[in-house]
């Protein structure tokens, strides 16, 4: 990871709505949720509110931001 990296990946949607989430590179496992993110994080001792997951520079969102939690339509 280079220093302008966010340690916290959120990858797109998948078929389920869920969304993989990684830490330094670590698979955290598999957020369907806002709420879920924060749980996954709290895990790592990131304690971020569900606020906060929106604007920090800490997580890179992949396929959208905190809002989208489905696949788009093809």
């Amino acid at each position: 990871m280079t220093a302008d990296q966010p340690p916290v990946t959120v990858s797109p949607p998948d078929g389920s709505g869920g969304r993989t989430v990684h830490a330094d590179g670590t698979p955290l496992g598999l957020a369907h949720s806002v709420a879920d993110l924060v749980d996954l994080l709290s895990g790592v001792g990131l304690e971020l509110g569900p606020d906060e997951v929106a604007t920090t520079r800490l997580i890179h969102w992949q396929g959208g931001g905190p809002a989208v939690w489905a696949e788009s339509p093809p």
